[in-house]
């Protein structure tokens, strides 16, 4: 390995550390504030704190906090869930950055801890994150399958979503609420969700192997 190589290395790893570190930060803080909260629209502090746990920018930020502390810990990980989780995490946290700073940014007035959680989970993260990747990669961990399987988290969390919001009454983002928009729109809507998390990923994978093709070394 050359001393570039190592330096290289040496600086992906510390900033997929640092991008954990934001992550973790960034959750952590909104946990607390939100346990410090009187109001809401559940009842204990416990409920109010438990439900941070569903928003789509929480799990965004837990996964890409996992993956890039695995990258610092071992930037050679390869294996296919592995694959799948950071490429989830890379796409899931770039709509979380898109379609808060789009959409939802101006329905907040915040300050003190939560305007720092808030500019964690929504701003540092998903930059941190895209720029982690397009500069460090590691190339080479995407494929049809991984993107195919990296499609079942957002699925996934868009059922849970629809269920748990059916039984009390409560969705986190106001494009899934079906109480304000009927099941026909809140179905469209999740149907453009789902068309654009598969755009990025599919974008991302063929990013991914240009870059990976530029790259690679050339023969002698």
């Amino acid at each position: 390995m050359t001393r570039a190589s190592d330096v290289r290395g040496s600086r992906a790893r510390l900033w997929f550390a640092l991008t954990a570190i934001a992550a973790f930060a960034g959750v952590v803080i909104q946990l607390f504030v939100t346990a410090s909260l009187t109001t809401g629209f559940f009842k204990t502090s416990t409920a109010r704190t438990l439900n941070v746990l569903v928003f789509f920018t929480i799990q965004s930020n837990l996964i890409v906090g996992a993956t890039c502390l695995l990258l610092a810990i071992d930037p050679t990980r390869s294996s296919l869930g592995f694959r799948v989780w950071r490429l989830t995490g890379i796409v899931a946290i770039t709509i979380t950055g898109l379609v808060y700073h789009t959409v939802l940014a101006r329905l907040f007035d915040l300050e003190s801890w939560a305007l720092v959680a808030d500019n964690l989970i929504h701003t540092v993260v998903p930059v941190a994150a895209v720029l982690g990747w397009l500069i460090f990669g590691p190339r080479g961990l995407t494929s049809r399958a991984v993107v195919r399987l990296s499609v079942n988290f957002p699925i996934a969390w868009l059922v849970f979503t629809l269920i748990r919001g059916a039984l009390v009454h409560f969705y986190p983002y106001p494009f899934v609420d079906v109480g304000r928009h009927g099941y026909m729109r809140v179905l469209i809507n999740c149907v453009w969700v789902a068309v654009l998390y598969l755009g990025l990923a599919s974008g991302a994978a063929a990013l991914d192997r240009r870059l990976g093709a530029r790259a690679a070394p050339t023969p002698a």
